[in-house]
């Protein structure tokens, strides 16, 4: 029988979906993070719970040759980066193997992955900096990023996976704030006014939009704070404050003042421009993201509708501001988007004029609730789907209108394996998996992005012939 605060000298022998080590105690489960499959270290249990237990390490007995030392000093404590002290090669076989126990879990049975692509340099990766402000136990302004399973903000002016760029902005806002004894706010009073500060830099274009967001109180010294960071940051080209009052997990509010450019600033992508507003969604990655909407793009046009493309309607369903919508679009007569986010949808409009496309149309609202409306006004039977859903997967209705609806191939670009699994379950009844190509987006991580192709199954509308829809 287990017990808190127990030590034990363990042998580590898989690491789980967190990347944290797994040990088994007289049967019993207990994950402890910062373990490496393979060694055998010395733990303290911290809980037991009714099926599994958590230790943490008190000293590693014999260490993994995976095992590296780490620059950052505030990794364990953040849990942001919870792979950073193993070798970065071996955490794409980590991620890989995540892939193929989610699958096996939802499937119960064994589907080819392929090898992770990884980047080259996996440090400094981010486009999009996000940082809590907020009060210390001594009640004074800190900056960081939450603990995890928390909101205790752990103090961060360097992180190693964030623009650099970006990290001397926010502490330079920061320092501002400090000097001008703006408030920042408290959680636990719901007063104050600083809540978040966030940085977004296109990458290729190396324009910079800053937003803060504000207790739905102006932000005092409002013009000081702009002519302090222009200065100091010409590629700034917007500022805007962004006011949420509201006490939830939520970051962003939904309304917006632009105080300096703007509002917006543009990347590119491939060959293509993309305008990006505070609201939008953009991936983090600029680099992997090429690779990882190429990845799609071949996996909807090769073999079979190769000939045909040029006649194929494609969906883009939870399409943010268009990204793979508009990298599709020179290879289908049509395609349609659909998104939950207005001003998102907006910006999708307007990058496909600025990418000088006249195929596409994107419409705003709950794709659960919109896509079958789209479906009766769409002429030709969409062919493809690309489907790119948050963390939760796609809705029950949304994966029985795709079933109802059987396009030729389903995209389906995740950055959850569980829920991925899962929904790969709901759609086998009639579609195969053809191939899962999983993208390395967020180093150091246990996330994982994949991109799997499936294709419609063989069917029958006559006893004597039976063929494939493709």
């Amino acid at each position: 029988m287990l017990e808190k605060n127990q030590t034990y000298k363990v042998e580590i022998i898989d690491n789980g979906y967190q990347g944290e080590g797994i040990a088994k105690i007289d049967g019993v489960p207990v994950f402890v993070q910062g373990a490496i499959k393979g060694e055998k270290v010395e733990i303290k249990i911290l809980k037991v719970l009714s099926n599994f237990s958590y230790g943490k390490i008190i000293s590693i007995i014999e260490e993994s040759a995976y095992r590296t030392k780490t620059d950052c000093n505030e990794y364990l404590k953040c849990g942001g980066c919870n792979l950073r002290h193993i070798k970065y090669e071996y955490t794409l076989k980590i991620k890989k193997a995540m892939v193929e126990n989610c699958l096996y879990k939802a499937l119960d049975r064994e589907v080819k992955v392929n090898n992770v692509i990884g980047m080259e340099n996996p440090l400094h990766y981010r486009n999009k900096l996000q940082y809590p402000v907020g009060l210390d136990k001594n009640n004074k302004p800190v900056m960081g990023v939450y603990s995890q399973r928390s909101h205790d903000i752990v103090p961060v002016n360097n992180c190693y996976i964030q623009n650099e760029e970006c990290n001397k902005i926010a502490n330079d806002i920061f320092e501002f704030i400090k000097q001008n004894n703006i408030s920042v706010y408290n959680e636990k009073t719901l007063k104050g006014t600083v809540r978040h500060i966030i940085i977004r830099i296109g990458v290729r274009t190396g324009e910079i939009l800053v937003t803060i967001v504000v207790n739905d109180n102006k932000l005092s010294k409002e013009q000081e704070l702009v002519k302090y960071l222009i200065e100091k940051h010409p590629n700034i080209k917007s500022i805007v404050e962004n006011y949420n009052s509201k006490n939830t997990n939520v970051i962003l509010g939904d309304r917006n003042k632009v105080i300096y450019g703007n509002g917006h600033i543009y990347d590119v992508l491939g060959d293509y421009k993309f305008k990006i507003s505070p609201l939008s969604f953009y991936q983090v990655n600029p680099i992997q993201t090429e690779i990882l909407y190429n990845t799609g793009i071949k996996f909807s046009t090769s073999n079979e509708l190769n000939n045909a493309k040029k006649d194929t309607v494609a969906l883009d369903l939870y399409c943010g501001i268009g990204t793979i919508g508009i990298f599709a679009a020179k290879n289908f007569k049509k395609v349609y988007g659909i998104e939950i986010v207005e001003q998102a949808i907006e910006d999708a409009k307007e990058n496909a004029k600025i990418n000088n496309l006249n195929n596409t149309e994107f419409y705003a609202g709950d794709v659960e609730k919109i896509l079958p409306e789209i479906l009766n006004k769409i002429e030709n039977k969409p062919e493809v789907v690309f489907v790119d859903p948050p963390r939760k997967g796609l809705d029950n209705k949304t994966i029985e209108v795709l079933k109802e609806l059987t396009p030729k191939r389903i995209i389906y670009i995740s950055c959850n394996p569980a829920t991925l699994a899962r929904d790969l379950g709901l759609l086998e009844e009639k579609y195969d998996i053809q191939e899962i190509q999983p993208v390395d987006m967020f180093p150091y991580t246990s996330h994982v992005e994949c991109c799997v192709l499936l294709y419609l199954k063989f069917w029958c509308n006559s006893p004597i012939w039976c063929f494939n829809t493709l």
